[in-house]
């Protein structure tokens, strides 16, 4: 019996975005019903940076607090029919975005470096080191 081929509908910004503030209602609801019809056979993606950019639209421009855009991701990665690139460093980053003041694009970008080995991103101040020099 042939393999059945999984269909992936990649999701963007702007369906999550009407998802979780209903702001236009007919495409909130359009984007409700293509979330809730996602199913682990016919998933939706999430790219990192859909979720980086849902994240920065939501707080700047709907005014969600640090709490309820975690919520939102932590919702995405709960949800069956949801594949998130990277779901383990997005899970953690939410996590850590409720407790931290760090911003959420550093956390990926920590979590980036820690899956590769590298030491953290060192940020650049009048007072930084010498980056030409390896750490020590």
């Amino acid at each position: 019996m042939p393999r059945q081929r999984v269909k992936v509908l990649a999701l963007d910004t702007n369906i999550l975005v009407r998802y979780f503030t209903n702001d236009i209602p007919t495409l909130a609801g359009a984007a409700r019903s293509l979330i809730h019809s996602l199913t682990p056979e016919n998933p939706g993606f999430i790219g990192r940076e859909v979720a980086l950019e849902t994240v920065w639209v939501l707080e700047r421009s709907y005014g969600f607090t640090r709490t309820e855009t975690a919520n939102a991701l932590l919702y995405l990665l709960d949800n069956d029919g949801i594949v998130v690139e990277n779901a383990d460093d997005v899970a953690n980053a939410a996590e850590l975005y409720v407790q931290s003041p760090t911003n959420f694009s550093d956390l990926l970008i920590l979590a980036d470096a820690k899956r590769a080995g590298a030491n953290p991103p060192t940020p650049l101040t009048a007072d930084s080191p010498d980056l030409t020099e390896p750490p020590s």
